[in-house]
């Protein structure tokens, strides 16, 4: 059973950073695609940065020079990060975690993935 959990959310001021953090748990040794989306209130999942199982990467202009995705593999687990630096009020939103195991064509579009985590809160002050 695939399970991903999100952690890392928090409150913080504009300029400030953080870093979260989704556990993928089950089927690890398969060749995951994965990615961050938010979902700011009121609008739709907006992605935000995307892992292929290549290493390669795919960030939203908003967020290019800004945030930075990366994953390593731990014992049974894949861990997929996003360090947010500069963070802006208009970052706000619930950020969730997607994978796909079967090959990602629009690494942006949410009909990619078939797993998703329950999402963490990330809240930007001005």
């Amino acid at each position: 059973q695939v399970q991903l959990e999100e952690s890392g959310g928090d409150s913080v001021q504009a300029g400030g950073s953080l870093r979260l953090s989704c556990a993928q748990s089950g089927y690890t040794d398969a060749p995951w695609s994965m990615a961050w989306f938010r979902r700011a209130p009121g609008t739709g999942r907006e992605g935000v940065a995307f892992f292929d199982a290549d290493g390669s990467t795919v960030y939203a202009d908003s967020v290019k020079g800004r945030f930075t995705i990366s994953k390593v593999g731990v014992k049974n687990k894949n861990i997929l990060y996003l360090q947010m630096n500069s963070l802006k009020p208009e970052d706000t939103g619930m950020y969730y975690c997607a994978a796909d195991p079967h090959g990602v064509v629009a690494p942006f579009s949410t009909d990619e993935y078939n797993y998703w985590g329950q999402g963490t809160q990330v809240t930007v002050s001005s």
